[in-house]
């Protein structure tokens, strides 16, 4: 097991970061651009994005890298060191802060906003999705490049 952790942390750093780019994207320029359109076409736009992203290597980056960061916050409690611990760190702030608030903030606004139509589709739009849906990505991104810092370190001091 001890021999794995260097290959399994530098997956961990490739993964995190991945997903540190796709988050700081949304959050600098794609959600900024899709709220200049007028609403229905910032929509349409938004929901053919969330119906696209769920696909193989998306999904594998995704959760494999969530998958990775817990192995590496178990195999902490086996060996033990600085590096394990940042590992560790590494792997908790990815699943709490990428993972775990996609799925309780992020995609619950995903699938509203595809289930509204209408008028109801642009009040979640302008009121919530372009607010709270952006704000959770703000913390998805500050998460996912903390992860990817304590990775690199975790995996410079192993």
């Amino acid at each position: 097991m001890l021999a794995l952790i260097p290959a399994l942390a530098f997956a961990a750093v490739i993964g995190s970061g991945l997903m540190a780019g796709l988050f700081f994207i949304f959050s600098v320029c794609i959600m900024q651009a899709l709220s200049r359109l007028p609403p229905e076409q910032g929509i349409a736009a938004m929901n053919a994005i969330n119906d696209v992203i769920q696909n193989p290597l998306f999904l594998t980056t995704f959760m494999g890298t969530a998958l990775l960061g817990l192995i590496l916050v178990g195999a902490a409690f086996f060996t033990g060191g600085q590096g394990s611990w940042l590992l560790a760190a590494g792997g908790l702030v990815y699943v709490v802060g990428t993972l775990l608030v996609t799925i309780v903030f992020n995609v619950p606004l995903n699938d509203a906003l595809a289930a509204a139509s209408g008028e109801a589709a642009q009040e979640i739009w302008q009121k919530r999705y372009l607010t709270d849906w952006v704000w959770w990505n703000h913390v998805r991104t500050f998460a996912s490049i903390g992860a990817l810092a304590l990775f690199v370190l975790g995996f410079a001091r192993s």
